[in-house]
């Protein structure tokens, strides 16, 4: 899954037009934390968007399990190209190349999921900035499942700095919008063999006025 959000497209549009999916360090042969975590959250199938969808298979499994649209944005139109191409471009699949600070959707969603591009926002005011576009995105009681280097982990990927954040620092950043459900430290390995330890939450979008 792409970490593309932090640096510029064409950064991004290098990095897959040179590396095969199982080259890099994100790669996994299967977003099974992902569909672990959104199955145990209880959210009820309808739209979703994905950030820094790059290759991953995640659109198209959520569609092919009753989802109704799924926005895949990503930095890169070079890897959102290759997801399409591999999706075969199922109904309800929407690709959207751009920053996510930067990304006005034309309507609400019930699931924001984040694998590896928050943390490229090392810029406290982008981070406020993100979470409030989470919490406008989202329709009340939406989900958001998000995953960054917990403390301990890489300080860069892919030549970029990167923040490193626990539960408690993800909690200041999205509340008082978002009351944290669960939060969990899961080890990644590389195709290389290498541990990296991530922070993944699950969240949900509290009413305006709570």
């Amino acid at each position: 899954m792409s970490q593309a959000d932090s640096g510029d497209a064409a950064h991004w549009d290098d990095v897959f037009a040179r590396t095969s999916p199982d080259q890099v360090s994100w790669y996994e042969s299967e977003p099974s934390t992902s569909l672990e975590l959104i199955s145990e959250s209880g959210v009820e199938p309808d739209s979703a968007v994905d950030i820094g969808a790059g290759r991953s298979p995640l659109a198209s499994l959520l569609l092919s399990r009753g989802w109704s649209t799924v926005f895949a944005l990503d930095i890169s139109a070079a890897a959102l190209a290759q997801l399409a191409e591999r999706a075969g471009q199922p109904p309800g699949l929407r690709c959207v190349v751009s920053n996510v600070l930067a990304w006005r959707p034309d309507q609400q969603v019930s699931l924001w999921h984040d694998r590896a591009v928050f943390h490229f926002l090392t810029d406290p005011h982008e981070q406020a900035a993100y979470a409030e576009l989470a919490a406008a995105t989202l329709v009340t009681g939406g989900v958001l499942i998000l995953a960054t280097f917990a403390p301990g982990g890489p300080d860069r990927c892919s030549g970029l700095p990167v923040a490193r954040h626990d539960p408690k620092s993800l909690s200041h950043v999205f509340g008082p919008r978002f009351e944290l459900a669960e939060s969990r430290h899961i080890e990644h390995r590389t195709p290389w063999g290498a541990i990296q330890p991530f922070t993944w939450v699950i969240m949900r979008r509290l009413p305006e006025d709570s």
